[in-house]
């Protein structure tokens, strides 16, 4: 059963200490206000998921949240590398980082197997690349069928997905447009998930043909956050915040500096900061 709740509620009702947690958006709809919450909650030995980690994974990982991340690119898009995400890695600051790398492919099936509750996804991919040498979970069979050398990679089941979208109608139902991403497959996966939307409305009218509606059995909670993507856009709602992008490189660079920025932008500050920095962000354009 689909509840409405707060956001401090939807987290600590669903996400717990060692869960193995999905937060997806593809350059759209990325639910930066859960994982904010998330931080704020202080959740520990978290294993993320995501195809493409970016700002909101750094942050988490920087604040001690994350003990192992399975993805297929990280970065700051059109910035560069991901500061917290690499001193981390490199030297197990604030703690030792493990890390499990796929190709886009490879996470996009994996998705798609956990969605159908299937162990695995198999898949043409990884010849003549060498992941496999570096990931035991990259592996290969012969299809019974052809003969086919094919790729292999376990499954995604999180525990708990969270995603950001445009609308949830007064029964639950999650309204999602633009750019979808695997956040579905993410969603019918997980044993939990949690969707944050910019509004709740009556009915979805006027529904753009590439949209993509999750039914409220598939939900857990559903959190109405204003502005719960901000700095990724959400279409119909806001732009995306480039010049955050560019800023947050110079912040995470240090460790101190991006200890305070996390303590007063994030622990110092509740989910209702996002609509306040969505409309300075689009008063400026």
């Amino acid at each position: 059963m689909t509840l409405f709740v707060s956001l401090k509620e939807a987290i600590a009702a669903n996400v717990f200490d060692g869960d193995v947690v999905a937060l997806e958006g593809f350059t759209h709809l990325i639910p930066y206000a859960a994982g904010h919450e998330i931080i704020r909650q202080q959740r520990q030995d978290l294993t993320l998921i995501r195809m493409t980690p970016d700002l909101i994974y750094d942050q988490l990982i920087g604040m001690g949240c994350v003990k192992k991340m399975i993805f297929s690119w990280g970065g700051n898009p059109g910035v560069g590398s991901l500061r917290r995400f690499r001193d981390a890695y490199e030297k197990s600051w604030p703690h030792k980082l493990e890390i499990e790398e796929h190709s886009h492919a490879a996470m996009a099936n994996a998705y798609e197997a956990g969605a159908a509750g299937l162990p695995c996804a198999v898949f043409r991919g990884y010849l003549g690349a060498g992941l496999a040498e570096v990931n035991p979970n990259i592996r290969f069979i012969e299809c019974p069928f052809t003969g086919e050398r094919l790729a292999s990679v376990p499954s995604i089941r999180p525990d708990v997905t969270i995603i950001h979208a445009q609308k949830a109608n007064r029964k639950g139902d999650v309204l999602i447009e633009g750019i979808v991403g695997v956040q579905k497959e993410a969603v019918l996966a997980a044993k939990r998930a949690i969707v944050t939307v910019e509004e709740i409305v009556d009915n979805f009218d006027d529904v753009h043909p590439n949209a993509c509606v999750l039914p409220n059995w598939t939900l857990k909670a559903v959190v109405q956050v204003p502005g719960g993507a901000h700095p990724s856009y959400a279409k119909g709602y806001y732009e995306r915040d480039n010049a955050f992008y560019k800023a947050w490189d110079p912040i995470a660079s240090e460790r101190e500096g991006f200890q305070a920025w996390m303590q007063e932008n994030v622990l110092n500050q509740g989910p209702e900061v996002f609509a306040s920095r969505v409309a300075f962000t689009q008063a400026q354009k």
